[in-house]
């Protein structure tokens, strides 16, 4: 069996990109299997003294941590919920959440992702989590799979001007992995109380986690798809649907013409 060529240099970046890795953290390899080498006893007692006068006045500083772990989960849900009923206006919901230590993913996000477009739309759609280019760009859905999205809501007359666009978790998750079910209720108090602060006629989640997070449903979004629920804001009761994640279609076009469906039938509803 004659074995397959090895990937070259360009090959293996590709490769890189696609599974999210867009930093290196040093300029050689670390193996990480090697034992490391054993501190020489002379200089425990060195090290011992030095610890002895931290604090001490000629002592060595004190270095403050990075920044402090993350609450339990319970508790960070908790505050969540607390914190995301406080805000009266999406300015104020923005805020909050740029000051919200409560979900880890903060820590290892270049910024935040809030929303995008028009606030007074009656057309709002909820992703999932953000990925490298909108981690740069502190924009949802600006990648491939955004101007495929926008390619989507232009077919049926919208645009960004007329949609207002957010994620379920607003910070991206490192590598592009799938967040945890802790991270997404800790983050969902905050995109429940901006879907109440927008008051859309129609609400679309896009993709099987946003559909499951904010529609309560344990069903897989091709037996969810195209179907009208009823979603509570707190204030009203609005129409919600939920079609394919603009990635997944990228990923198998064929069922285009199931989100083309979907598209037709909020482009109906609008229009009443």
């Amino acid at each position: 069996m004659t074995p397959e060529p090895l990937p070259d240099v360009r090959q293996l970046l590709a490769f890189y990109l696609e599974a999210g890795v867009d930093c290196a953290l040093a300029d050689e390899p670390i193996n990480r299997l090697v034992e490391p080498e054993p501190i020489p006893s002379a200089a425990a007692p060195a090290a011992r003294a030095a610890a002895s006068q931290i604090g001490k006045p000629g002592g060595p500083a004190i270095v403050p941590p990075r920044g402090e772990p993350p609450p339990p989960p319970d508790a960070a849900i908790a505050s969540a919920r607390e914190a995301a009923l406080t805000a009266p206006t999406l300015e104020a919901l923005r805020d909050l959440l740029e000051k919200f230590d409560g979900c880890a993913l903060k820590q290892t996000a270049t910024r935040l992702v809030f929303a995008d477009g028009n606030p007074q739309a009656r057309i709002m759609l909820v992703g999932e989590a953000p990925g490298r280019d909108e981690d740069i760009e502190g924009l949802p859905f600006v990648g491939r799979s955004g101007k495929l999205l926008d390619r989507m809501i232009g077919a049926i007359g919208l645009d960004r001007s007329k949609v207002y666009i957010a994620n379920v978790i607003p910070w991206r998750p490192p590598g592009n992995r799938t967040p945890t079910p802790q991270e997404t209720q800790i983050c969902l108090p905050f995109i429940r109380r901006q879907i109440e602060l927008v008051d859309p006629d129609v609400l679309v989640t896009l993709g099987n986690p946003s559909t499951q997070a904010l529609l309560g449903t344990t069903e897989g979004i091709m037996r969810v798809r195209g179907k009208w629920r009823d979603y509570d804001t707190g204030k009203r009761t609005i129409r919600a649907i939920a079609t394919f994640h603009p990635a997944y279609l990228l990923r198998s076009p064929s069922y285009k013409r199931l989100s083309w469906q979907d598209l037709r039938a909020i482009a109906t509803v609008l229009a009443v």
